[in-house]
């Protein structure tokens, strides 16, 4: 368990197999689509990121699932329990969205009906630029963001499934910091000083599965960043997780870690009290939600049934060398989606 990943390499052979499995705390594996053996219907990519605070939270999208690119911009105001989203479709872009190897460097664009997403990447920021003629109510929004603080470490990890040639290549960037934010209508939002997440992903996924995925970035009181990515729920997990904890921009690396999502009536109870634990006794948070992103999207052979809860993390972690951090109501997210896809 936690096999590391050090070295720069491909992430495939020439034929299509992954090299290497593991996690690291850099991108050190090279992904190249043109090595994928497999369907391009089955090649999942996309860059999603979310920048907000426990007032008000931007998240937005491009994706290129095989079968459908989407773009999608949500707008959240958590004091009034309150969302909007817009969201458009292409149909068939079989990797001709273009989005890039990297997370680092390179151009994500997607225009649709009425809706520009522009990302444009570089090792030291992120630059982004969202224009929609009609978003909620017919409304005008537009977006500037530029996001910096580069972590000096992040979360990646190449996790297989048991289907061969599929596998997940994924990057989380915590801890970004944001400067600018949105207009809606006459609504301005300013979102500088905040801190952001970017959810890198590329992989060939199998057909129907199930992950749990919880993310934080924030400033912690004396002003240190903090954050972390926890999550699990598919493909081979026995050479790594994908949990980790970022304090001052260095990576922490955890064990197995259970989300302790409620139930009621035999149901996920989304929003009652969730307890975290990992099985190295270093993480113990009580996460109290305060709004649910749902999302149910059913088109028969194709689903998205999504539980994204924002909410406050309260509780006791420990970094690598010992040290124990009391964490206090510090604003997130935890999510557990299906895809059938």
């Amino acid at each position: 368990m936690n096999r590391r990943i050090t070295t720069e390499h491909p992430l495939h052979d020439e034929n299509g197999d992954l090299i290497e499995v593991g996690y690291a705390t850099k991108p050190l594996l090279t992904y190249d689509r043109s090595r994928i053996r497999a369907s391009k219907f089955r090649i999942k990519e996309w860059d999603y990121y979310f920048v907000g605070n426990r007032q008000k939270g931007l998240s937005f999208v491009v994706a290129d699932n095989g079968y459908m690119g989407v773009g999608g911009v949500t707008v959240f105001d958590f004091e009034k329990r309150h969302k909007q989203d817009c969201q458009r479709f292409s149909i068939l872009p079989l990797g001709g969205l273009n989005l890039p190897p990297t997370s680092s460097s390179g151009r994500t664009l997607f225009k649709k009906g009425g809706m520009l997403i522009d990302m444009e990447a570089s090792p030291e920021q992120k630059q982004i630029t969202i224009d929609i003629d009609n978003f909620a109510d017919r409304k005008p929004f537009h977006a500037e963001l530029v996001l910096n603080e580069m972590p000096e470490e992040t979360m990646v990890i190449v996790t297989p499934f048991e289907k061969r040639h599929a596998f997940y290549y994924n990057e989380k960037v915590n801890c970004m910091k944001a400067s600018g934010g949105y207009t809606l209508g006459d609504e301005s939002v300013d979102l500088t000083g905040n801190r952001a997440v970017l959810d890198w992903g590329r992989g060939v996924w199998t057909y129907d599965n199930t992950w749990y995925w919880s993310s934080l970035s924030v400033d912690l009181p004396d002003g240190s960043t903090f954050g972390f990515n926890l999550g699990y729920g598919f493909g081979d997990t026995s050479a790594a997780s994908e949990n980790m904890v970022f304090y001052k921009g260095q990576a922490h690396k955890l064990g197995e870690v259970h989300f302790g999502i409620p139930a009621k009536n035999g149901r996920d109870d989304f929003m009652s009290a969730w307890n975290f634990t990992s099985d190295d006794g270093r993480l113990a948070l009580t996460f109290e939600p305060v709004f649910e992103n749902r999302t149910d999207v059913n088109l028969l052979l194709i689903r998205h049934d999504a539980h994204q809860v924002f909410g406050q993390f309260t509780g006791r972690v420990v970094l690598d060398d010992g040290t124990a951090l009391n964490i206090e109501k510090a604003f997130g997210f935890a999510e557990k989606v299906r895809n059938r896809w």
